[in-house]
């Protein structure tokens, strides 16, 4: 059964009159547990064929961290993107072909083709795959894969290929279609401006402000340039600003929406600054999303990061590098969720202390696995809002591919 033509599910459609966006129901353990044998599978493959791992997981943000496009892994192996694309088609092959053979199981004894099969049911209707799909490519900010990761998914669910390509090609068309009557209808919202304010305005709250008085101007063009006309990326003409803005995905469009259509925002800059942080592998490059000027002259700056995926390491690392780079030149600092709940917010959640003792308690004793944190969940009412919270409250180190939950390190004395 085919879809409609313009079908977005409802918590991707920018023009909700009545509330702001939230990703809340869309993440669950169901959905890490995915990702996380997908991760798993990669971490597989990777020892047999080392030079794909970095390839997949940068592509499809197996890591937790934003996928990115193929012009820039092009020019990160300094190779055209169509070689890029081969090479992560070839990738892909491989990654099925090992998970249909492999007999490595997760939860409960089962293989990975009947988690994703779970998920991904092989007598579902196009329209049930779709919408899911969809669903989960706006709550996991991953729009510009959202083709490649669908029909992975699919195939790793046991899906044949004709019937996997058919139904990413209906996700794709869908973003597509979505994207399109979006940028028609941005010029026609003149009553916006009520309902832009009302969703940024409690945001503010969240700003972590520099003590500086005087904030540094805003750049004038956009760091990002090597992929700057990809087309996987979106476009949206506004008004505030004079142009076409590009962005990655639905998540940061609602943001773009909102801050064109606000009277708290003067102006804004996306993607303002190329960020350097450093991991346990070296030197990363990232692009936080926007920086805004607000009406009164104070600045922000802006990331875009799923609630679901706040708590990985790697997120939190170039976070603070992101705080740091704001606070010296003046600027606050916040991390759009895609959720009503912020950051610091999760951070703050009230979670059964019984819970957060034996988690606790785990953690103390070393490393704990993922198959670890089933079994606590199996035998608690554990979710994963409060995992994430109490990752944040403590300071956990939480790392994907393949999953580890560990303390931080004591600090040196």
């Amino acid at each position: 059964m085919q879809v409609e033509v313009g079908y977005v599910p409802e918590s991707a459609d920018v023009e909700d009159d009545t509330a702001p966006l939230d990703v809340r129901a869309d993440i669950s353990f169901e959905l890490e547990e995915v990702n996380e044998v997908l991760a798993e599978l990669v971490a597989l493959l990777a020892e047999r064929r080392p030079k794909t791992r970095d390839l997949l997981t940068v592509r499809l943000g197996v890591s937790g961290e934003r996928p990115e496009t193929l012009a820039r892994l092009g020019a990160r192996y300094d190779i055209s993107r169509d070689r890029v694309r081969q090479l992560h088609t070839k990738a892909v092959g491989q990654l099925i072909r090992l998970a249909q053979q492999n007999e490595l199981t997760w939860q409960g004894g089962r293989g990975a083709e009947e988690i994703f099969a779970a998920r991904y049911p092989l007598d579902a209707r196009d329209r049930q795959l779709v919408r899911a799909l969809l669903v989960e490519t706006y709550a996991t900010d991953s729009d510009i894969v959202a083709t490649e990761l669908s029909h992975l998914k699919l195939r790793l669910a046991g899906h044949d290929a004709e019937d996997a390509k058919r139904v990413a090609g209906f996700v794709a068309q869908r973003i597509a279609a979505w994207q399109k009557k979006t940028n028609r209808r941005l010029a026609k919202l003149l009553d916006a401006e009520p309902r832009a304010s009302s969703q940024l305005d409690p945001w503010l709250s969240q700003v972590e402000w520099s003590p500086t008085a005087h904030p540094a101007p805003l750049p004038t063009s956009s760091a990002r340039t090597v992929d700057s006309d990809d087309d996987a990326r979106g476009r949206f003409y506004l008004d505030k600003v004079g142009r076409d803005v590009p962005f990655d995905s639905g998540m940061e469009a609602r943001l773009l929406w909102i801050l064109n259509a606000s009277s708290l925002v003067d102006t804004f800059q996306e993607h303002p600054c190329a960020l350097e942080y450093t991991l346990d592998d070296g030197a990363h490059l990232g692009y936080p999303s926007i920086v805004a000027r607000l009406a009164d002259g104070r600045v922000v700056l802006i990331d875009v990061q799923p609630l679901g995926h706040v708590a990985f390491h790697v997120n939190r690392v170039r976070a603070d590098a992101a705080r740091a780079f704001a606070h010296d030149r003046g600027w606050g600092w916040l991390i759009w969720t895609g959720s009503a709940l912020g950051v610091t917010d999760l951070g703050n959640r009230a979670v059964d202390p019984n819970l957060e003792r034996a988690l606790s308690e785990l953690v103390a004793r070393g490393p704990v696995s993922w198959q670890t944190l089933r079994g606590l969940r199996a035998d608690t009412e554990l979710t994963l809002l409060d995992f994430l919270a109490l990752v944040l409250r403590h300071e956990w180190r939480w790392d994907r591919g393949p999953f580890r939950l560990s303390a931080p390190p004591s600090p040196q004395r």
